[in-house]
This record gives structure tokens, sequence and C-alpha cells, in this order.
């Protein structure tokens, strides 16, 4: 039974490692569509693209809200998404520092290191979902029709896109598997530490 758990320990930390990766990456490519589309949008040609699609709106009233600003809104948060997985790769590390992924007897620093990472991870991913939920609902009340026209105009492809929006599902699913799994896994190690514990105990029993 040791042997199986240390080899689930081994694949569990290795893991872990790979979903705070995972996470680095997908902060790096989140801003992806974002940029390809709205980037390139100035307030003149809005302005422009505005009179013409709405060229029959009534004179003096404020035309559509075009939430093109999301772009500029997102930024500080992918900023803040992108230092977080920084934290969660090295929290990951500090199982390999503390030899969480081969020790077979644990002491207070591998409950310390697997404590931490399960819970960084927990709590990166929900703060990270309810913010790229909402951040999707924005998105996805942006004016497309003036995107087009603009984008148009200045030969580019309109790119309306909600995969990076989605993919967080997959991402974030994967760091809360992580965390549950090494949550398992301090149990696991505990409950075989008491076992061997009370075979010792037995055995010197036995012998004196």
């Amino acid at each position: 039974m040791y042997k199986m758990q240390m080899t689930a320990q081994k694949v569990i930390c290795l893991l872990s490692i790979i979903a705070s990766v995972v996470c680095f990456v997908y902060s790096l490519g989140l801003m992806t569509d974002l940029y390809d589309s709205l980037y390139p949008v100035t307030d003149r040609y809005v302005t422009l693209a505005q009179k013409t699609v709405y060229k029959d709106w009534p004179k003096g009233e404020p035309y559509p809200e075009t939430g093109f600003g999301i772009y500029k809104e997102m930024q500080p948060f992918n900023t803040r998404l992108l230092l977080a997985s920084i934290g969660l790769i090295l929290c990951s590390c500090l199982l390999y520092i503390t030899n969480t992924a081969t020790r077979r007897k644990y002491y207070i620093g591998n409950f310390f290191a697997s404590g931490l990472s399960a819970v960084a991870s927990v709590a990166v991913a929900l703060w990270a979902h309810v913010e790229i939920v909402a951040y999707k609902a924005q998105y996805a009340a942006i004016d497309v029709e003036v995107l087009q026209w603009v984008l148009n105009k200045l030969n580019k492809p309109c790119v309306v896109s909600n995969f990076w929006f989605d993919a967080h599902y997959v991402v974030l699913a994967l760091s809360l598997l992580v965390a549950v799994l090494l949550i398992v896994n301090v149990i696991w190690k505990l409950s075989l530490m008491k076992q061997e514990k009370q075979l010792l105990a037995a055995g010197k029993a036995v012998s004196a």
C-alpha cells in the first residue's frame, strides 16, 4: 500500500506543477482575442462607424455603448492572474523543496506545503472564475456592428470569440482537481503513518 501511495504522491506533485504552468500559459493568452479585435480601434473610427451604422439615430441622442472599454478594463485583472499563476508555480515548487513528492514519512513542512498549495489553488480558481465570468458577460455585450465596420475599414478580420473565456473552465478545473488530490494524499499518508506506527508498537509488544 505504501508503494502505491508513494507513486500517487509523485504523480500528484507533478500534476500540481503542470496545473500551475497551464494557468500561467492561460493568463498569457487570455487577452489574445481582445487585443486582435479591440486594440486597433480608435475613438475617431468609432465615431465614424456609429454615424454610419446608426444613420437614422435621433439627433442629439447618445449612441449605444460600444463596450470596447473591456480591453483596458481587463488588463489589471490579467496582470493579477499572471502574478497569481506565478505564485501557484512557486507553491508547487515548494512541494519538491520539502520532498513532499518522495518522502515516506511526512513532517510539518510537508503538511504545510501540501496545504498551502491546495488552498492557493482553490482561492485562485474561485477568484478567477468569478472575474472571468463577469468579463465574459461584458464582452458579449459589445457593439459587434460598430466593431465590424471599424475593422473592415482597417482591413482587419473581425474576431469575436469566447474561446479564451470558456477555456478557463478546463484550466481552473485542473487546479481544483490538484487541490483535492493534495488533500486526499495527505489524508492517505496520515492513515498509512498511523497504521505503520500501530504495527511497530505491536511488534515491540510481542518482542518484549
